[in-house]
């Protein structure tokens, strides 16, 4: 291939990469711009084959035979995903990207060390990228098991915890010196255990509310990474992406933590000086006002101005379609309808406006958290589904609590509010919310989807 053609598909694939990002940005172009994303990476990877600067190409067949794998398994994956497990496949993807990243890099450094030793710039690039991908593929497992429920969501601390990261962080700054001192493989792979031990680390004090911008924190090392191993391997067009994806990584990680109301060094490393919460005592028990659907759909026949406020049971019970169906319902009785979106609900960024979107939920009807509080006092009835800890008092009124600080939705300052909940169980973060306790607070226990069904049937009744 003639190499100004080479360079002018790298340059259309670049830029295929840049409107995939301003198409994310937006619901409404979400899918085209993910869908430019991903024509610009397969170009990207098939054109590879025809790079004019090599004469040859090694280990042709097992790079074809990983791509058939990576195939076979990603569009079954991809495919059968849940929406629900959407998060956990986000954070691995996340993690194998890191990780390939630091494999490719330290694999032609080993390369390079064999012919002579390397360059010092490549060494140095070479070490980042073993250190931050290490530490973002570690870390993104640990992600990945904190979503799944597989170990515990709470903070993971212990005596001394402090002390320890940052000796781990120091062990993995000397042999990154080191290594670039001595140009040697032993105090490289010394520095990536080192890294893979530290990105452990780095993830277990972090709570299940704040998860969410550690995925976020992570996507922007992965991007990062593969910046770095596109220095490495001389590769303009891998330094472009990752620049992109460390760039709008880095961004959203701020905004996220803005939105959680701490800084990114409180939602990391808080939990070591958080206070421990009193436990409430086994023999204290709390009424809660429960009612059936026919309760609650007479309160919302009778309603003016209606707010639903989506969280993670929405998705696990797939109920977005039913959601769906009743707040057209209640548009065709002259009810308005909007739905209170917080930026972290669910277990990522952009997680309910995803689900929402997959129900052909009208966009201006998904009001944003700073938008919609205000219009609360005037709101007749709330239906929260599955949302727990965006609406929580405690983020107010307890400090101290793992979500202390957090910005919520206002929803104790609407005339009802109505919970649709399996259980009295706490939200993710764990903490137990006074909200349900409130009397003008009624709770319709059951599947959410089964719930919603009956309170749609009996709406129509009246």
């Amino acid at each position: 291939m003639n190499s100004n053609l080479y360079a002018l598909i790298g340059l259309g694939v670049a830029v295929s990469f840049i409107m995939a990002l301003k198409g994310l940005s937006a619901p409404k172009s979400a899918r085209r711009g993910n869908l430019i994303g991903a024509t610009g990476a397969t170009i990207a990877t098939v054109v590879v084959f025809f790079d004019p600067s090599s004469t040859k190409h090694h280990n042709t067949g097992l790079i074809l035979a990983a791509i058939a794998f990576g195939v076979l398994v990603g569009v079954p994956a991809a495919r059968k995903i849940q929406m629900t497990q959407m998060p956990q496949l986000v954070a691995l993807f996340n993690g194998v990207g890191g990780g390939a990243a630091a494999l490719v890099a330290t694999v032609e450094y080993l390369n390079l060390s064999s012919e002579g030793k390397p360059s010092t710039a490549n060494i140095v690039a070479t070490v980042f990228t073993v250190i931050v991908g290490c530490t973002s593929f570690a870390g993104s497992v640990i992600t990945f098991l904190k979503l799944q429920e597989l170990m515990t969501t709470r903070p993971v601390i212990f005596p001394g915890g402090r002390f320890v990261i940052a000796a781990t962080l120091a062990g993995v700054l000397a042999t990154g010196g080191w290594t670039i001192a001595s140009g040697g493989n032993t105090p490289l792979l010394v520095m990536g255990g080192l890294s893979l031990l530290f990105g452990v680390l780095f993830v277990l004090p972090v709570g299940g509310a704040d998860v969410p911008i550690v995925i976020s924190l992570l996507n922007a090392f992965t991007g990062l990474t593969v910046a770095a191993s596109g220095y490495v391997l001389q590769s303009t067009l891998l330094i472009v992406a990752g620049t992109l994806v460390g760039a709008s990584g880095t961004i959203l990680t701020r905004l996220m933590a803005q939105a959680m109301g701490r800084s990114l060094f409180g939602t990391l490393f808080g939990a070591f000086t958080a206070k421990p919460q009193a436990a409430v005592g086994a023999s204290e028990v709390r009424p809660v006002k429960s009612g059936s659907p026919d309760d609650v759909a007479i309160l919302l026949n009778y309603a003016s101005r209606v707010v639903i406020v989506p969280g993670f049971g929405l998705a696990v019970a797939q109920a977005q379609h039913t959601v769906r169906e009743l707040a057209d319902l209640l548009s065709t009785k002259g009810v308005e309808v909007a739905y209170g979106i917080h930026p972290v609900a669910g277990r990522m960024p952009g997680h309910m406006n995803v689900l929402l979107a997959e129900a052909n939920v009208p966009y201006e009807q998904l009001v944003e958290m700073e938008e919609i509080n205000p219009t609360f006092p005037q709101t007749d009835v709330v239906l929260v589904v599955g949302a727990n800890d965006v609406v929580n008092p405690a983020a107010k009124t307890t400090p101290g609590c793992p979500i202390y600080g957090m910005p919520i939705l206002d929803v104790a300052s609407a005339g009802n509010v109505i919970f649709l909940k399996r259980s009295m169980r706490p939200g993710f973060a764990g903490i137990e919310n006074d909200l349900l306790y409130d009397a003008k607070t009624t709770l319709l226990f059951g599947d959410a989807k089964d719930s919603l069904t009956k309170v749609v049937s009996a709406l129509k009744n009246l």
